[in-house]
């Protein structure tokens, strides 16, 4: 197995049991598409040309078999790639953009947290990507897992944008008040409503497993400060406003495809906001899963 360690925005130091020929590179915190090209090359070096069904073909398949369980990847590479990406779920999320639209998927992934690396007895609950995937909480486990652990693919979800989600994603208003639009989880809808009805947007996740996303309704704010109120009846109902990133757990919705359209949108990716307001955003499920290593 050939071994990539990306260190993103961080010194942290590697474990002892790191191959002596593992490839090791220090990006930015959020690589940009020239610092991965290391990682488009060893693909390449590895499998030149990739003889399974492309993605518009598998697109084509009269059956959907793509979108049931996880599947491991078909491409038939002599020998695996592991790229191990140390950083937070925007760094993972970039390389994983990356890897999606360059269409090597076959490339194994895995995974620790920058806190965990930077301060080994931090917890790692700032990386939703090592909580969805059960990694462990401490540094040398995850490096364990990373390095040696069997790839347990998963879904993985992307938007119409085509950024990759590692960890989770949120729809919400661009000034941060509540949203005006609708947000539909395949069929069934989520939000409909103009501002001042009670629901703030939407935060998604990716499953384990098919159909791939789970969503819920916010009932407060998901990115940045929420616009002050005006006048007296707006201020005193903002005395009550939930706590930021709160959630109506009993609108939770799970499906292939979350579908949003409305006024001044913000959408947020692993942390990392749009440069420009949308007036409508798809996450769906890609057609080729994630290769990653959890236990």
């Amino acid at each position: 197995m050939t071994y990539l360690v990306l260190r993103c925005g961080t010194d942290a130091p590697l474990p002892a049991s790191l191959p002596k020929d593992a490839h090791v590179h220090d990006l930015s915190a959020i690589p940009t598409r020239q610092e991965l090209k290391v990682m488009d090359a060893l693909a390449t070096e590895i499998l030149p040309e990739d003889p399974t069904p492309s993605l518009d073909e598998i697109a084509a398949q009269p059956d959907v078999s793509h979108l049931g369980t996880p599947q491991l990847a078909p491409q038939p590479v002599p020998e695996p790639l592991r790229t191990v990406v140390v950083g937070t779920d925007a760094a993972l999320s970039a390389v994983l953009t990356r890897a999606m639209r360059a269409d090597y998927m076959w490339v194994e992934f895995g995974f620790v947290p920058a806190q965990l690396a930077d301060a080994p007895s931090t917890p790692a609950s700032a990386s939703t990507a090592a909580h969805n995937w059960g990694l462990p909480t401490d540094a040398e486990a995850a490096w364990s897992v990373a390095l040696t652990a069997p790839v347990r693919p998963v879904p993985l979800i992307r938007n119409d944008s085509g950024l990759a989600i590692a960890g989770s994603a949120a729809i919400c208003s661009w000034d941060g008040g509540e949203i005006t639009g609708e947000i539909i989880v395949d069929d069934a809808v989520l939000v409909r409503q103009e501002a001042g009805a009670g629901a703030w947007g939407t935060r998604l996740v990716p499953m384990l497993d098919a159909p791939g996303i789970v969503a819920a309704k916010a009932l407060g704010p998901l990115y940045g400060e929420p616009p002050a109120p005006k006048g007296f009846l707006a201020r005193l109902r903002n005395r009550h406003t939930p706590e930021p990133g709160a959630l109506d757990h009993e609108s939770v919705r799970t499906g292939r495809a979350v579908q949003a359209g409305g006024a001044e949108m913000r959408v947020v990716v692993d942390g990392v906001s749009a440069k420009r307001p949308v007036d409508r955003v798809t996450f769906y499920r890609h057609l080729r899963d994630l290769q990653i290593a959890r236990p």
